[in-house]
């Protein structure tokens, strides 16, 4: 890790700079730290900050990061949420400093599978080897895998854009990506297991790749990224079968002195793992039993029944879940619990009848 802050600044013009400003500070506001003084606004991440000011016809951005990976992120960012929040604008974002544009992606290595085999009948393990892996090790628990065409052996990779997010290849070399949970990251090694729920289907990526994966076989990988828990004496885990590597994950990386109440849907007995930890867990499995996944209250109903401590302990609520699951979740923890952002986590993994990233569209929901 680099000790001496890297950074990038880009001025950018706009016609409501102002407006535009104000969104970003919202949007951010829901996971960041945000100040704002008058034209002038910070925003503050785990991975890196962006100063912002601005004038009658423009945005000026300073983005820091520890690391490149961090400057990657919050210059990747900062364009994106300008050009969606710019309302049919294209403006130029241009970086100058760290970073150049044509280069490899920091956070971007090319990895080969090494094998793949089933933990269960429906979750199938593929260990993945590449190198440089110490920044995944750290900074989240999520990568995005990216899945060459079929039949291409020797893929193309993104570089980095003038505005800081990838230019990827498109036509015949087209990547497909999703985004998975690292399970297990032997940094010695150089070596992930991505755990993947096998769906049945033809519009299923990454089940496919995991079921075909052969030995020496190329994919992508991007992050981390995602957060994890904060620090707490007690906490609430609860998901599907698609947040169940980030449960064990999470769980594994727990004190013996705290409490983790933990609540997992399945379909079925045959689904259940075994899961370590040092902390003492009360482990609930709750089997969908033939119902489909998506289509019950399980979950919901399951947090909504754990006890939680009495006020003065530390408490920590997170969830992976479907998308009608994770409203109803977040909700209950919001509203009737009434938890600070920075005491509970609640991620849609995914949407029942919507693919990949769809899932997380969310914009109609102000819970």
């Amino acid at each position: 890790m680099q000790h001496s802050r890297l950074s990038a600044t880009a001025r950018v013009t706009l016609s409501k700079p102002d407006i535009i400003m104000s969104r970003l500070l919202e949007h951010f506001a829901e996971y960041a730290d945000i100040s704002s003084a008058e034209r002038r606004g910070e925003i503050a991440l785990s991975y890196g900050r962006a100063m912002i000011e601005a004038d009658d016809e423009s945005l000026t951005f300073h983005a820091e990061g520890e690391d490149d990976t961090g400057l990657a992120y919050m210059k990747h960012s900062m364009a994106e949420h300008v050009l969606e929040f710019a309302d049919g604008e294209t403006p130029r974002i241009v970086w100058i400093g760290d970073g150049a544009a044509g280069a490899p992606l920091p956070y971007f290595r090319e990895m080969r599978v090494v094998s793949a085999r089933n933990v269960t009948p429906h979750m199938r393990r593929v260990r993945l080897r590449g190198r440089n892996l110490e920044r995944f090790a750290r900074g989240g628990l999520h990568i995005r895998l990216f899945f060459p065409p079929k039949g291409v052996t020797t893929p193309q990779w993104p570089v980095t854009g003038e505005d800081g997010r990838p230019l990827w290849p498109d036509g015949e070399m087209k990547l497909t990506n999703r985004v998975y949970t690292i399970r297990n990251i032997d940094v010695e090694m150089g070596e992930v297991d991505i755990d993947i729920v096998i769906h049945e289907g033809d519009e299923t990526p990454g089940s496919s790749f995991a079921l075909n994966a052969g030995e020496g076989d190329p994919v992508g990988m991007t992050g981390p990224g995602g957060g994890s828990v904060g620090e707490a004496d007690w906490y609430l885990l609860a998901g599907d079968e698609t947040a169940l590597p980030a449960i064990g994950r999470i769980l594994e990386s727990l004190p013996a002195h705290v409490k983790a109440v933990v609540r997992i849907e399945i379909e079925n007995a045959a689904e259940e793992q075994d899961l370590r930890s040092d902390a003492d867990v009360d482990l609930v499995w709750l089997h969908r039993d033939g119902r489909e996944a998506g289509t019950t209250t399980l979950l919901e109903d399951a947090v909504r029944a754990v006890e939680f401590p009495a006020e003065g302990t530390r408490a920590f609520a997170w969830a992976g879940c479907e998308f009608a699951a994770f409203r109803a979740i977040r909700s209950y923890l919001r509203k009737e619990r009434k938890l600070d952002r920075q005491d509970h986590l609640v991620v849609a993994y995914w949407r029942r009848g919507f693919d990949g990233d769809n899932a997380r569209r969310d914009k109609d929901d102000g819970n």
